[in-house]
Order: structure tokens, then sequence, then C-alpha cells
């Protein structure tokens, strides 16, 4: 770019100079190097570009004045602000200035992409984008006339200097002209900068996707060859037979029409039926809630006993206790059936399942029924239902604590589920080859299947032990083991050719550790040891005793220890694979059941048909029953089973009369072990299996090895 013009003061001899430097910098060339305009043209131009100061040199302005630049500074601030305004400071007690902030406000802050050339950042760019880019800018170089006409320029202004008759700022500008043009020859060639506004060209090529064919093939149609006669009479008889269907779907097209506008009354009165019902639903809540309060104060005292009375008797008496007689369960409309089952929920501790059936064959009634009481409310039960025949057993979900299956008189089972509030159950085996062919005396859940079915097992009559499978839609059946009399050691059960008689199944047990074990109670008083994985044998084979086997059940702490009860008057607790009972215990009456506390591994608990119900500790007496206590009367009742609570100190006890009492046991009844100084930090799990393990060590029989080691301390002693 040419300089700008500056203006000085110009005499008469150096004017011949300034035009000719004036001259050279604004010559121009034609493409073949030559002079192009005449030289009046340009000096007429000269003229009038050319500025003069007055005469009377009289410069109004000095030379750094017209280089100075004078910078406008803008500064954001509000005049009209106080800066004398003071706050109370409650920290100091006293009254501090308020100090304002700046009062600008940015509201757009960019960062740019522009860059000046002269600047650091664009030096920076063009020293990077030299090594690499190739491409230059070539400008031609200054002409040899050019600098002739400077270099004599300069002579002339250095003989006009040596006479002292030129400024030197005039020779000054000359020389500065010159260096300025000798660096434009050595730069020679400018390179380009980079893209300031970091713009590039790019090209996309979109993914052409593959094209594929898809063939299809059906299956060819059926084939079939048909013949018939072809007569009047059968011609006559598929035409009165299409006639018929014509006037049919008539008849059809009429009634829908008709029943059109009834559709609607219908919808409205449907409506107003589902309002309600959800109105019921509701309201039928609110009232349970209301019951239950009703009902608390109504029974106010035996709350109180229940929650806070204790017997103080068993301070005095060591080695007995008592039973508190809380509730008594009745509902009015099965009067005449028998408790036949109770099962405490696995998940809500104060709610119990009672089952009602009848033991007397000879009288059997036609209908049997379930029920589900809670302790906050005994009036009335929480469920109802009603079946076709006695319920004689029930059980519940372990993981699933609303599904419930029973098992009736008739030889069928059911399941229901309790969240729909429905009567009818979700699964009924009602079929003559989906059904027992006795009564099914026990049910029990079983565990889950590794695909998440639901199977339970149930023991009847009928010899027959099933295993029910919970599919989609129905029930599947496996028959797992039929019980025949007695059979010889070793020998299969499944044999056609020995005519044995099938034995009758009264009650089950399941392992609580293998779930392919279980125990099987028989009328004819043995107990087999099965296995689901050995169907045609029995495992181990127990001659318990002389009459049927009522009740089995597992310790809660020991899985090889369990307890039997019969109607020969006697409960027997064995170990697994023992041959011979540990514990014998006569109760001068028929036993109908018998449970483990599962509080302690040493208490049981028995039912007699003689309504005395009797607990055993065994840690504290080996003999007999440390309580023993009627709770209805001889004549016109008798107990049938009883179930422990799993977290509340109390049991359920039921009769013949469908009257469920619940009673509290006494301090003594539920002694815990002590744990000494050697003992602390241990489980008490563990403390029960310890305490259980030492009482059987005294009873079992000695081993052979325990034999020898006696012989020889009894040699050593006589000698």
């Amino acid at each position: 770019m040419p300089s700008p013009n500056i203006i000085k003061k110009v005499s008469g001899k150096t004017a011949p100079v300034l035009r000719s430097r004036i001259s050279t910098r604004q010559f121009r060339f034609s493409k073949d190097g030559t002079e192009d305009g005449s030289s009046h043209d340009l000096q007429q131009w000269l003229k009038r570009k050319q500025s003069v100061w007055p005469t009377d040199n009289l410069n109004p302005f000095v030379d750094k004045e017209q280089v100075e630049e004078i910078s406008l500074n803008l500064f954001v601030g509000d005049p009209q602000l106080p800066d004398n305004l003071v706050e109370f400071s409650f920290k100091e007690r006293a009254f501090v200035p308020v100090i304002f902030h700046d009062q600008s406000l940015i509201l757009l802050e960019n960062e740019g992409t522009c860059l000046h050339i002269e600047s650091q950042e664009a030096k920076e760019l063009t020293a990077a984008v030299s090594s690499i880019s190739t491409e230059v800018i070539e400008e031609k170089e200054p002409s040899d006339e050019i600098v002739e006409t400077i270099n004599e320029s300069l002579k002339n202004c250095e003989e006009e200097e040596s006479a002292d008759e030129i400024d030197d700022d005039e020779i000054k500008d000359i020389k500065d002209e010159k260096d300025a043009i000798a660096k434009q020859s050595t730069l020679g060639k400018t390179k380009k900068l980079m893209n300031q506004f970091n713009f590039c060209e790019r090209a996309t090529i979109t993914y052409s996707n593959f094209l594929k064919n898809t063939g299809t093939q059906t299956k060819p149609p059926i084939r079939m060859t048909f013949s018939n006669y072809a007569t009047q009479w059968i011609i006559y008889d598929s035409y009165q037979e299409n006639y018929e269907m014509q006037e049919r779907e008539k008849e059809k097209g009429k009634r829908e029409k008709s029943t059109v506008l009834i559709k609607k009354e219908d919808f409205q009165k449907k409506f107003v039926t589902d309002r309600n019902d959800v109105m019921n639903t509701n309201m039928i809540k609110k009232l349970l809630i209301l019951e239950r309060m009703i009902n608390q104060n109504i029974f106010d005292d035996i709350l109180q006993d229940f929650r806070y009375y204790e017997d103080p008797s068993d301070e005095f008496q060591n080695s007995t206790g008592t039973l508190l007689p809380l509730w008594k369960f009745q509902f009015q409309e099965i009067k005449k059936l028998s408790v036949t089952d109770i099962k405490w929920n696995p998940r809500y501790f104060d709610l119990f399942g009672v089952s009602f059936g009848t033991f007397d064959f000879q009288k059997q009634s036609s209908n049997g029924c379930f029920c589900l009481w809670s302790l906050k409310n005994p009036s009335y039960p929480d469920f109802v239902t009603y079946t076709q025949s006695g319920v004689m057993s029930l059980d519940f979900h372990i993981s699933r604590p609303y599904l419930v299956v029973v098992g009736l008189h008739n030889g069928t089972v059911a399941v229901y589920d309790f969240r729909f509030n429905s009567k009818s159950p979700i699964y009924q085996s009602n079929h003559v080859d989906n059904k027992h062919c006795g009564i099914v005396w026990q049910v029990q859940w079983g565990e889950d299947l590794t695909d998440g079915e639901m199977i339970f097992y149930s023991v009847s009559s009928d010899g027959s032990v099933f295993n029910w499978i919970l599919m989609q839609n129905y029930l599947s059946l496996t028959s797992i083991i039929t019980l025949y009399n007695k059979p010889e050691p070793n020998s299969l059960l499944i044999n056609e050719e020995n005519n044995q008689l099938k034995d009758c199944g009264m009650c089950i047990a399941l392992h609580p550790t293998d779930h392919l074990l279980f125990l099987i109670g028989t009328e004819e008083g043995y107990i087999y040891k099965c296995s689901t994985a050995y169907l045609a044998t029995y495992l181990f084979t127990y001659e318990a005793h002389h009459m049927p086997v009522h009740r089995l059940d597992y310790n809660k702490y020991s899985p090889n220890i369990f307890a039997s009860c019969s109607a020969d008057w006697s409960i027997k607790i064995w170990e697994d694979n023992r041959k011979e009972p540990l514990f014998v215990f006569d109760t001068a009456s028929s036993v109908a059941d018998v449970k483990w506390a599962p509080y302690s591994s040493t208490v049981l608990a028995a039912v007699c048909f003689d309504c005395k119900t009797y607990v055993f500790d065994l840690n504290v007496d080996k003999y007999k029953a440390i309580c023993v206590q009627t709770i209805c009367s001889k004549k016109f009742n008798k107990l049938t089973k009883l179930a422990f609570n799993w977290k509340l100190p109390v049991i359920v006890v039921g009769d013949d009369k469908g009257i469920s009492s619940v009673l509290k046991l006494s301090p003594n009844l539920r002694i815990k072990p002590r744990v000494t100084k050697k003992q602390q930090g241990v489980d008490l799990n563990e403390l029960e299996i310890i305490k259980l393990e030492k009482l059987l060590s005294l009873i079992r029989e000695p081993t052979e090895k325990s034999k020898s080691i006696i012989i020889q301390s009894s040699d050593s002693t006589s000698i």
C-alpha cells in the first residue's frame, strides 16, 4: 500500500526533488514495461494534490500533537446512585456502609475467530502454515528504472546538503522510501494465511443399503379325495339346509337391530353397577377397620392380658407352666363342622387359616368351609369360602402368602388367591383322572422349580402321593409314589406279581433342607422315608405305631429329628435312620396333633381327644410334660389340631365343634438358653442346636469306638 500523504513545509528548491519522488511512486507501467501516460497530466495532478503552509510560517499544530492519538473511555455508572447508604449489622451491632458493586451487566459474550494480521496470534499462525502450505503469492519486484531514479534523487540531495540548502527531513523521507522498497524486494513472496473463520469444505457419501431378496413358501393346500352319490333326495336336502341357514341369519339380523337400543341401556346400568362396586369395596375396607376398632374396645381386657400379663406362679414353679386362655374364634354358620387343620400365615403373624370338615365318615356333610381369622377381629372372619365337600387340610405358600392350597374330602385339591377377593379357586382338579380316589389328608407346598413354577404335594387314603404343578391354566399331575403295606426289604414297590395291599397315607412331612426327601405316615402305623429320585423303593421304614399316624413334624433347628403322634396314645421322637425312637410319651388318649415350637429346639406340644393340651420341654423334663391343661369339656368336645405362632408366644387349638381357642404360653414354657461367658457373641440358633445335641448325646447308644474306650478305661482301673 502507498504511504499516506504527510503535510510538510516545502521550499521552492526542494519542490523538484519532491515531485520526482512522487512521480516515481505514481508511475504506471504497461505489460511490456513502457511508461503509460503523458508528463503534462502528472504535473497537473501534482499541483492539485500539493499542500503548502502559509508564508507567515504559523503552524497551529506541533509535530507531537499531530501524531498524538486521543483516546475516549466509556464508563458504566449511575450518576444518581447514592454513595453514603448504611445498614445495621447485627453481628457488629453498628451501622455499616453499603458497598455497591459494578453496575455493568454483560448481556452477550461470544468468542470470535477473526485475527488481525499484525497480532501475535496471526504471526504464529503464519509461521505454522509456512511449514505445511506450499502455495505462495508471487508479486512483481520493482523495476530497475524506479531504483535508479531514487538513487539519483539521493545523490542530488547529498550534493545540495553539502551546500546546506536542503532540510534533513526531506532526506530522511527519501531514505525511508528506499528501505521500504528494499524490504519489499527481500520479502518477494508472501505466504497465504489460513482461513480466519475456520471454514473448510467437506464431502460426505451416504451408506448405500444392500438389497436383499426374501422369499416365503406356503404350505400346499391339503388334498383329499371325496366321493358321494348325487341323487334327487340328496340335492333336495342340501337346498333345504341352505334355506334354513338363510332364515336363521335373517332372524339374527332382526334381533341385533332390536337389541341396539337395549345395549345402550345395559351399558348405562353396568356403568352404574361398576361404580357401586367400587364404592362398596372402599366402604367395606373402612367398615372392616371400624369393626376392628370396636372389637378392640370390647375385648380390651383380653388385649391387656395378651400384651402384659405373665403368670406370677412361674416364679415359684421352676419346672411347670400354664396356658392362659385369650380368645375363642367361632363361625356361627358352621357349628356342626370340626376343625380339620390350622396354619399361620408366614408373613402376617396375626392371621391364621382354619379348615372345617368332619371326621365322622358315616355323617358326612355335603359342604365344607375354610376361614381366615385375625387376632384383631375375633367376632367375624376376614375371609370365608364354601366348598362342595369338607376341607380336610390347607397350607399357605411361604414366599406368596396370598396363595392357599386346600385338600377336600372328595379327593380334589384347589388353590385360592386372596388378592382378588374371589370365592372361586384359580386352580382345581375336578376330572376323574386328575384327582385322588380318597380323602386328601394333607397338602403341603414344596420348593419352586427352576422355571419359577409352583408345586405342592398331597397324600390321600387311596395310597398315592401326588406332585401338583401350577401351569398357566391347569394343574399338572405327577404320581410320585404308591404306598404298599409293609413291603419286603430291598424289594420293588411296583411289582404286579406281588399282590400286595395298598396302604393308606395319612400325613406327609417334607425335609427342611433336602427337598428331595419326605416322610409319609400311614394308617397301619408305619413311617416311610421316600425320595422323589427313587420312586420304586422306600429309603427307610420305621415301625413306629400300632394305629394310624396322625402327624409328622420336623424339628425347626435339627433336620434329623422329627416327632410323630398316633391314635395308639403315644408321642414319639425319632432320629433319621434310627429304628428305635429317642423319646416315647404316653398320654392315655388318642393324640390328634403334635408340633415342634419355633422358638426352642426342645419344646413341643400335642393335643388329645380327651381335651387336654400337653407341652413338653426335653431340656427340663425328659419323662413327662411340664404342662397339662384341659381346654374344653370332655363330654361334648375333643381337640383335633394345634399350631404354634412363629412370632408371638401363643398357640391355637381347634376342636370338633368348630371352635378355635388362642392360648398364651407362660414364661416357664418359653425359656431361652442361658448364654455363658464363653458363648457370648454366639447366635441363638446355634445355642439351640448345642442344647439339643447335648441332650441327645445322653440318650444315644454308644458306638463301637466309644464302647472300646469304656472297656479300656475299665481294664486300666481294675489293674
